[in-house]
């Protein structure tokens, strides 16, 4: 039994390794990305596959099915409360720059 935990052990390397990887990325995509769009986008997919993949590599180490079903509770909960936030997020902003667009289409009229 001790060589089937040995083998977990060592296959779950690659998941927390790509969690880990995906995470930086998705940081490095919300500091460097130019506008809002792009940067939710990399904000979400990324931490979200890399939450993903650190569940499955933590799963793999758990020692009971118990806490492997509640890593995966909790990844599917943030699965869902991130794409809404994100969605939210986007309409915000979308509603912001058609507002500045109306003020600014106004401004031009009355100048004329």
């Amino acid at each position: 039994m001790p060589e089937l935990t040995v083998w977990m052990a060592l296959l779950s390397w690659p998941f927390l390794l790509g969690g880990m990887f995906f995470f930086v990325a998705g940081t490095l995509g919300l500091l460097r990305f130019p506008d809002v769009y792009s940067r939710l986008h990399a904000v979400t997919k990324a931490d979200t596959l890399g939450l993903g993949l650190l569940v499955v590599g933590l799963s793999l180490r758990s020692g009971s099915w118990h806490s492997a079903a509640l890593m995966l509770l909790v990844w599917l909960l943030i699965m869902a409360s991130g794409a809404t936030a994100c969605q939210l997020l986007a309409r915000y902003q979308r509603e912001a720059d058609s507002d500045a667009a109306e003020s600014e289409t106004e401004q031009s009229s009355d100048a004329r």
